[in-house]
C-alpha cells in the first residue's frame, strides 16, 4: 500500500472517529466562523455541518454569551493554552434539549467545555477547538443529592407536625438575639405561649384532633407575625416567639391579635368542631437577664402568671 493511500486511510479513520465520538467538536477561526462541526453537534442542534460552515457562531446561536466566550477564546489564543469550564460555573454553552430518558427531569443538557488552541505551520494560533461534553447524568445526580441534603438539613431544623422551627433551632436563635441585644441594646421581646387545657382536648377528642389543634395554633400565630419574627414549637402544646426590635407594649399588641384570633376560631376535626384558647407570657429583654436562659425563664414566669390568672390572657413579665 502506497504512503499516500495509508495517509488517506488514516485521515478517513480520524474523520469517522470525530463524527461518531460522543463529544461535541467545534472548530472556530478567530472571527468565530465555524470551520468544523461534528456529528454530535449535528444531532443535538439539528444543524448540519454544511449549513453552518463559515457562519459566525453567535449569529446561529444568539443565546450564547458572546462577551464571555470572546474573552475565553481571546485568552486561549493569546496564551496558547487550554481553558476549561465546568457545568457548575456555567450550566451549558449550547442550549441543547436534554434527550436522556434517565435524566429527563432536566430541560437542558448540562455541559463541560474545553477550549483548545490550534496552531498553524508558523506556530501562531489560527483557530480554536471547542470540546463539548454531555455531563447531564453527573450534574443531575449531584443536584439531586444537594436537594436531598438541603431537605435533610431543613428537616433537622423544623418540627414535622407544624413545620415551625424545632426547639433546638429556635433556642439557638434566642441565644443569638440575646447576644445581639448585648451588642446593640435594641428593644427585643420574647414570647412563650401554650394551649389552655390541651390535655382535655386529647382526652375528649383523641390525639389526632389534638394534632389538628396544634397545627391550627402554629398557622394562626405565624399569619399574624412579621417576616423578621421567629416562631418555634418549644414542645408539646407550647410555642415560643422572638420579636426583634419590639418592646413589651408592641409585643402585647401582637400577642393579643394571636390570642383573639384563636379564641374566635373554630377548628374542624374528624372528631368534632373544637374551640380553645391560649395563654401568653412576654418578657422584654433587659439587663436583669444575665443569659438567654434567664430571659426564657422570665417569659415562662409570665406565662405561668397568665395561667394562674385565669388563662386566655396575655401577661408581661414585671
Amino acid at each position: 500500500m502506497a504512503i499516500n493511500e495509508l495517509e488517506a486511510q488514516s485521515f478517513h479513520w480520524l474523520v469517522n472517529m470525530l463524527e461518531s465520538v460522543e463529544v461535541g467538536l467545534v472548530v472556530l477561526d478567530l472571527e468565530f466562523r465555524v470551520q468544523a462541526w461534528n456529528g454530535f453537534m449535528e444531532n443535538h442542534s439539528g444543524i448540519t455541518a454544511s449549513k453552518i460552515r463559515n457562519r459566525v457562531l453567535f449569529e446561529v446561536f444568539p443565546d450564547i454569551p458572546e462577551a464571555w466566550l470572546t474573552r475565553k477564546v481571546d485568552a486561549v489564543a493569546l496564551l496558547n493554552t487550554r481553558a476549561f469550564t465546568s457545568w457548575e460555573q456555567r450550566p451549558y454553552l449550547f442550549r441543547f434539549r436534554n434527550t436522556r430518558p434517565i435524566t429527563g427531569t432536566e430541560d437542558y443538557m448540562f455541559q463541560n467545555l474545553t477550549v483548545s488552541p490550534l496552531s498553524g505551520t508558523t506556530g501562531q494560533v489560527e483557530k480554536v477547538c471547542l470540546m463539548v461534553y454531555d455531563v447531564t447524568d453527573i450534574a443531575t445526580g449531584k443536584r439531586a443529592l444537594e436537594r436531598a441534603n438541603e431537605q435533610l438539613a431543613k428537616l433537622s431544623m423544623t418540627d414535622r407536625l407544624t413545620s415551625l422551627l424545632n426547639r433546638g433551632t429556635w433556642e439557638n436563635l434566642v441565644d443569638a438575639e440575646f447576644e445581639r441585644y448585648r451588642r446593640y441594646n435594641q428593644a427585643t421581646s420574647l414570647v412563650m405561649f401554650d394551649i389552655d387545657f390541651f390535655k382535655k382536648v386529647n382526652d375528649s377528642y383523641g390525639h389526632l384532633a389534638g394534632d389538628v389543634v396544634i397545627k391550627h395554633t402554629a398557622t394562626t400565630a405565624k399569619s399574624v407575625l412579621r417576616q423578621s419574627d421567629s416562631i418555634g414549637r418549644y414542645g408539646g402544646e407550647e410555642f415560643g416567639i422572638i420579636l426583634p426590635e419590639t418592646d413589651a407594649e408592641g409585643a402585647r399588641v401582637i400577642c393579643e391579635r394571636i390570642r383573639e384570633s384563636i379564641e374566635n376560631s373554630i377548628v374542624q376535626t374528624a372528631a368534632a368542631p373544637i374551640r380553645y384558647t391560649v395563654s401568653v407570657g412576654i418578657s422584654q429583654l433587659s439587663d436583669t437577664a444575665k443569659s438567654y436562659m434567664e430571659w426564657m425563664q422570665q417569659a415562662d414566669e409570665a406565662l405561668y402568671a397568665a395561667k394562674k390568672g385565669g388563662r386566655n390572657r396575655v401577661i408581661v413579665f414585671e
